[in-house]
């Protein structure tokens, strides 16, 4: 029973599965049947009646022919081909041979693709031919006036254009003929050549009122603008030669004559109405003219420099030696009291050197100024350098002068200092003495030996001659720092003197009580005796926070109220 219901399903399946595949197969014979209908409706013999309306003769009679015999292929052989491929492939989903109906719908599909191919191909021609035929008729016409309108340009301006008048006729002439071979191709159907011929016109037509309007500006340039900017430059060279300049550097001569030689060329192209290259050579020719002019108006500045800055030169340099000698002879005053580094020595005699070198070079370029053989925008130069050179080393007698002002300025601050140590020293001593300490641990005595051997290190420094400040400075920076040790020593020593007495002073009342306390406060008391205070207040405060937790911060209260 299980074994013939297998069989019934498998069998309802296999009849669903025909009837889902018969649909989809007939779906896609729908839209190939809609895309033939569609190609048969297509516009063809419309658009071939509108050709009929033109000249029926050559080029237009034998795309019509074409056109029309292609047609009938398509309505005569095509299409029906494809209606019988149609018939096969629903003969085959009618009978479930759905491999042999893909195969034929495959070729259907093929079929159209190619037909449809064939009737774009005609239409676009089509197109073309009618297209051309509107586009010239409509074209020729604005073309016409725009040869009516430069020929008129050409015979009102005729002067603005020189000789190349006669070669614009020329190009004028060309595009009459092209007129008239328009005519010709159009009267004999040949539209879509006459269409290459409004093309060929357009374009020498904008070739010619391109010339026409670049023309006359180029022979402006070429006859007597660049000529007259050329002859006033060579004219500004030969007065600057008669004023002194120096300007054999400058090929004023050799270049105006290469360029007029240019100017000639150009003007030869222009009169035969060939513009190519013009525009940029003419303002090659412009940018050099500016170069020569800017070398020509750089000596003139050169020049002004020169008569502005030499003589102030010399005067700076005057004063610089001036300073030179004032710092020598300070410097030889300062070596007899203060110790000046070799550096420092070397840094003056390398100013001293570099001051000799620049009084020689301005001494040669005094020469060469009076001799007037070298063009002056060198000249300049070298003035610009000495004068920088000069203006450094004023720069570095400035430092320098400082520096040895310095040294004495140094010295009253170090001074200053000592005593200022001195004092603090005394009052470190009469703060101990004041606070009435049983006596004093030998470190400290041994640190306050010190900080008196640290001031009086740099005493003896100051007082030697020469002075040497670097060593001042190291033994004062020693020195300082002792002091500043003593002082710090000095206020924690009398603060644990204060602390411990009370600390073991309130320890006293645990004494009978507590053996530990008792043994921890004779220890401390020896301590104290001995001058270790702070050996003394760290034994005391330990027996007593062991009986009272916080006892030291207590006292510690306690003491600062009383302040």
């Amino acid at each position: 029973m299980e074994y013939i219901l297998g069989i019934i399903i498998i069998i309802i399946g296999l009849i669903l599965v025909g009837i889902f595949s018969k649909k989809k197969f007939y779906k896609e014979i729908d839209r190939l049947e809609q895309w033939k209908i569609e190609m048969m409706g297509r516009p063809i013999l419309e658009e071939m009646s509108k050709v009929k309306q033109l000249n029926m003769t050559g080029q237009t009679e034998e795309l019509f022919e074409r056109w029309r015999t292609e047609w009938d292929e398509v309505v005569t052989i095509d299409l029906p081909d494809v209606e019988e491929y149609l018939f096969d492939a629903e003969e085959y989903i009618d009978k479930y041979r759905f491999k042999r109906a893909r195969e034929v719908q495959n070729k259907i599909d093929q079929k159209l693709l190619k037909t449809e191919g064939k009737i774009n191909k005609i239409l676009s021609e089509l197109n073309e031919l009618v297209g051309s035929e509107e586009k010239n008729r409509m074209e020729i016409e604005q073309l016409k006036d725009e040869y009516r309108e430069a020929k008129k340009n050409l015979l009102a301006h005729r002067h603005q254009f020189g000789k190349a008048e006669l070669r614009l006729e020329l190009l004028l002439d060309e595009v009459i003929v092209q007129f008239g071979t328009y005519e010709e191709k159009t009267e004999n159907g040949n539209y879509l050549e006459a269409r290459e011929i409004v093309l060929v016109i357009k374009d020498q037509l904008d070739q010619i009122k391109n010339k026409m309007e670049w023309i006359p500006a180029f022979l402006v340039d070429c006859q007597s603008a660049l000529p007259a900017q050329i002859s006033e430059l060579r004219e500004g060279f030969r007065e600057m030669l008669e004023q002194g300049y120096v300007l054999e550097h400058i090929p004023v001569l050799k270049e105006t004559e290469h360029l007029e030689n240019e100017l000639e060329l150009l003007k030869a192209q222009v009169e035969s109405a060939d513009i190519h290259d013009v525009h940029t050579k003419i303002k090659e020719i412009k940018e050099n003219i500016d170069l020569l002019y800017d070398l020509l108006e750089q000596e003139v500045h050169a020049k002004a420099f020169i008569v502005k800055s030499n003589e102030p030169t010399g005067q700076l340099l005057d004063i610089t030696h001036q300073e030179s000698d004032e710092l020598k002879t300070e410097t030889q005053l300062v070596q007899q009291t203060y110790h000046l580094t070799e550096h420092e020595l070397e840094q003056s005699r390398q100013m001293e050197t570099r001051l000799a070198e620049i009084t020689k070079k301005f001494e040669i370029l005094k020469f060469k100024i009076e001799q007037n053989d070298i063009a002056h925008s060198l000249l300049s130069e070298e003035l610009t350098v000495i004068k920088d050179e000069i203006e450094t080393i004023q720069t570095e007698q400035k430092t320098y002068k400082e520096k040895l002002q310095m040294l004495r300025k140094d010295e009253m601050v170090a001074r200053e200092k000592v005593a200022e140590l001195k004092r603090k020293l005394n009052e470190a001593i009469r703060l101990v003495t004041k606070s009435n300490i049983p006596g004093l641990p030998e470190e400290y005595k041994y640190l306050v030996e010190d900080a008196k051997e640290g001031i009086q290190n740099v005493m003896i420094r100051l007082e030697q001659k020469p002075l040497d400040m670097q060593s001042v400075h190291q033994y004062l920076e020693v020195a300082v720092m002792t002091i500043e040790k003593l002082i710090r020593t000095t206020e924690d020593m009398i603060e644990n003197v204060h602390l411990a007495e009370k600390v073991i002073q309130y320890g006293n009342r645990y004494k009978s009580r507590f053996p530990s306390v008792a043994n921890g406060l004779r220890n401390a008391e020896q301590e104290f005796r001995s001058f270790h205070y702070q050996e003394a207040l760290e034994q005391a405060a330990t027996a007593i926070e062991e009986v009272e937790p916080g006892a030291l911060k207590k006292i510690e209260a306690m003491l600062t109220d009383k302040e």
